[in-house]
């Protein structure tokens, strides 16, 4: 749940349409009502949030009850969006350079060809291991999950192509955030960005105390159970996250829980990074350097495409907002990071935008498609001036 003081008066206050503003909650509202079990979504600018819109209803804790402001939803890959920025962080603090090797910080990398990876290739998914195996049974044990390492093997060559590590990579980074710090990962997160931006209930590893207010993943039709993978993750592991286990184990890649408020004020911190004050987790250069594309022309996505435009741990719009995952009127600078089932959450510097949104309904990728790009449509339109 947010803090009052980060909610505007009005959205006026911190130039948002509110027409177009209810434009958008309407839509959310209608594709609840269309079969969605709920949802929430936030745009933040100027520092605040103009309030945090809740629809539905969810499953939690056992019982099935209205969502509410405090519900909490698990952002799958947008995780990865926060992790990195505990990696920016590193930088800022003198503690890692992207073109190190792997292996100079983390022993299990100087195995099987792994010791030319280079921290810039982990965070641009150009390390070479996009299905190297972390079982959920491993995530909670790290000497079981560097045993896994020591184990994992290059399929292609680092830096020669992109293909999305969908957990490997932010595993790695994990670690590297532990050996450079002498602190979990989730500490790490909580102690370095979370708590001091102010959105100290956006969780990597969920406390077991609050389980109870996490939403259960739900299917709207029935799952198809296919073979797990990396890349493709079944049903079956998608609701791995209504697991005690694995909301405790807050999975770097994709297992954080959250609410939409606490995404747009993660991302309203580092687009409006001057104007927040004590809640600026990084210096504006720091975060300008992480967001560079290091990706190149040859790093294309193949499912659409396009060059896949990516920073550190990040997604960056360029020339193709829409097809990354921002709204159509989003500047080239907007960055982020959405997640499986569509979750969104993204900041712009140049409007000063922030937007989240957060789902525990799959649906059918096409709908999902769509859905979410009529919600960053309609969010990019928020802004008044």
């Amino acid at each position: 749940m947010i803090s009052p003081e980060f909610i505007a008066s009005s959205p006026e206050e911190i130039g948002i349409d509110p027409q177009a503003l209810e434009r958008l909650t309407d839509y959310v509202q209608i594709q609840v009502d269309a079969g969605l079990s709920s949802a929430q979504v936030s745009v933040g600018r100027h520092g605040q949030l103009a309030g945090v819109s809740v629809f539905g209803e969810v499953t939690r804790g056992g019982e099935t009850r209205p969502a509410s402001d405090d519900t909490l939803y698990c952002i799958y890959s947008s995780t990865k969006g926060i992790v990195g920025v505990a990696g920016w962080a590193l930088i800022e603090d003198g503690l890692l350079d992207i073109d190190e090797h792997v292996a100079d910080i983390v022993p299990q990398f100087q195995t099987h060809g792994k010791e030319i990876v280079t921290v810039r290739q982990v965070l641009t998914h150009t390390a070479g291991f996009p299905y190297a195996p972390m079982h959920p049974d491993l995530w909670e044990d790290r000497d079981k999950r560097l045993e896994r390492m020591d184990y994992w093997r290059l399929t292609w060559d680092p830096g020669s192509r992109f293909e999305y590590h969908a957990t490997a990579a932010h595993w790695a980074l994990a670690e590297i955030i532990t050996q450079r710090t002498g602190l979990d990962f989730r500490e790490y997160v909580r102690q370095r960005l979370t708590e001091p931006m102010g959105v100290p209930e956006l969780f990597v590893g969920l406390p077991d105390e609050l389980h109870s207010r996490a939403a259960d993943v739900v299917y709207t039709d029935p799952a198809v159970m296919t073979e797990a993978s990396e890349a493709d993750p079944a049903p079956d592991t998608v609701l791995h996250f209504n697991l005690p286990s694995q909301r405790r184990a807050g999975c770097p890649g994709a297992g954080a829980f959250a609410g939409a408020g606490e995404l747009a004020l993660f991302y309203q911190r580092l687009v409006n990074s001057d104007g927040s004050g004590l809640y600026s987790p990084l210096k504006s250069e720091t975060i300008d350097y992480a967001t560079e594309v290091r990706t190149q022309a040859h790093h294309v996505d193949e499912t659409s495409g396009f060059p896949v435009n990516r920073a550190l741990a990040v997604v960056v719009a360029g020339d193709y907002p829409v097809e990354r995952g921002f709204a159509p009127s989003a500047s080239a600078r907007a960055f982020g990071h959405g997640g499986l089932g569509g979750q969104i959450s993204w900041g712009d510097p140049v409007t000063g935008l922030s937007v989240g949104f957060v789902t525990n309904s799959f649906v059918p990728p096409d709908e999902e498609q769509a859905r979410t790009r009529e919600i960053n449509r309609l969010a990019g339109a928020c802004v008044a001036d």
